[in-house]
């Protein structure tokens, strides 16, 4: 299919098929997000001046990183890998700093590829004063606080996400996330792969909740982020209840696709406005913005990455439960997963777990768990009981892979932290409003100094 040709529906359906892989060649993305501060002033970098965004994408590309521009701006870094796989390294709209991870063969290479990003982003963090800290939600600043970063599809986001939900805007300045990518080898696979990890999101959202703060108090969750996302666009977010229907499969993906509403083309250098507009007429170049201009393959895959569910499919599936978090947490989110979804015993545990909930256990748990965690309930069980069954199923997952370093070391050790969390019921959130209502004295500009990677 080419990017340029114009589409047909079947076409669409056929470009997600195209990520089915044998077992042998699945791989493992992690992704994550991070807040950027100025150690003196605690304040969000802008994107110019000295200790800027713009002055830290400059900074790594002496480690090998090139420059991607839009409008004679760097707006993103890529680099390959040995095996000629890339990394990027993108802006979100508040400078958030996201290193999008090659897809790798193992855990180990995941956490070795993180190390070295931090390490990197450290050395050249620490000669423009700038810190970096990995938590779901902005502890200390207002939106309008904010700087906002050069691309132009944030423009038009910004001017959309008002009309669909009252904390669209705070999704894009103030949240960090880590996410995880799987593949997957039928159509068969995906979609148990996909009921799942979706029904379970909720769990994995409480395991890894980091986000007790707004504004320098106590917001009341222990998830803000997870909560942004219950009122960000109700077109493109969510549990997606017909992922649990019969005969789910590409094509219903695809419907759910077409009929979310549009954020914008690209064309040239120049980011189309289309938000609220049908990419079906589009499809038929019938949008008065682009007169007879038809979508393309490109087209497609840009609309799919604007699309907000709680697991989202491409040509893979990415995992979009968890809160940003300590460099620990970036390589434990991708061993959950893996764990459980790469081993066909563990998957057919995991879906045990969940199998008999329904739509509106999975609508309630998605809210209880931003404010409850572990101690939320679904189906007569605590998540807590839940969680310390998903992550002793997702290591025995990671036993059987039997993917070792060095030789002598498998995967499980990536999920300890996730097994300490569970097996006592306290989350990060937690220990963060201890440490507040304790050591901190109330002071939350703490967590830059404490937590700070």
């Amino acid at each position: 299919m080419s990017d340029t040709a114009p589409l047909s529906r079947d076409q669409l359906i056929h470009a997600m098929s195209k990520g089915e892989k044998p077992r042998d060649q699945w791989r493992i993305g992690a992704e994550h997000e991070k807040f950027g501060f100025d150690k003196s002033t605690l304040r969000r970098p802008a994107y110019e001046g000295e200790n800027g965004i713009l002055a830290m994408l400059t900074g790594l590309q002496r480690f090998g990183w090139s420059p991607v521009e839009e409008a004679g701006r760097v707006i993103a870094l890529e680099r390959k890998n040995a095996e000629g796989f890339s990394a990027s390294i993108s802006l979100e709209p508040g400078g958030q700093f996201e290193l999008s991870g090659a897809p790798l063969k193992d855990i180990h290479d995941i956490c070795n590829e993180t190390g070295q990003h931090l390490m990197e982003v450290k050395q050249v963090a620490d000669q423009l004063n700038l810190g970096f800290l990995g938590l779901g939600f902005d502890p200390m600043w207002r939106r309008e606080d904010i700087p906002v970063m050069p691309k132009g599809r944030y423009d038009i986001m910004r001017a959309y996400m008002p009309k669909k939900g009252k904390l669209g805007l705070d999704m894009m300045l103030r949240t960090c996330t880590i996410q995880a990518n799987l593949d997957f080898d039928s159509e068969a696979d995906m979609v148990m792969k996909f009921r799942t990890s979706l029904a379970l999101q909720p769990i994995a959202t409480a395991l890894f909740a980091n986000s007790p703060f707004t504004e320098g108090k106590p917001n009341g969750f222990l998830s803000a982020r997870a909560n942004v996302w219950t009122d960000t666009d109700p077109d493109r977010t969510g549990m997606l209840d017909f992922v649990f229907e019969n005969g789910f499969g590409y094509e219903r993906y695809a419907d759910y696709a077409l009929d979310a509403p549009m954020y914008f083309a690209k064309r040239g250098e120049t980011y189309v406005d289309l938000s609220g507009q049908s990419f079906r007429a589009f499809m038929d170049g019938k949008l008065d913005a682009l007169p007879g201009d038809r979508a393309t393959a490109k087209d497609w895959a840009d609309h799919l990455t604007t699309l907000f569910p709680e697991v989202r499919l491409k040509q893979y599936l990415e995992m979009r439960g968890a809160d940003g978090g300590p460099w620990s947490r970036i390589c434990a989110l991708p061993a959950l997963w893996a764990g459980i979804l790469y081993d066909a015993p563990s998957l057919a545990a995991a879906w045990d777990l969940c199998k008999d909930w329904d739509i509106a256990d999975h609508e309630r748990l998605r809210r209880d768990v931003t404010r409850l965690g572990l101690k939320a309930e679904v189906n007569g069980r605590s998540v807590r009981d839940i969680a310390v069954d998903m992550v002793n199923i997702a290591k025995q997952g990671l036993k059987n892979r039997a993917r070792f370093s060095g030789g002598m070391v498998d995967e499980r050790g990536y999920i300890t932290e996730l097994e300490d969390i569970a097996d006592s019921g306290v989350t990060s959130a937690d220990r963060l409003l201890e440490l507040y209502n304790g050591e901190w004295s109330g002071d939350v500009s703490r967590v830059y100094r404490d937590m700070a990677y």
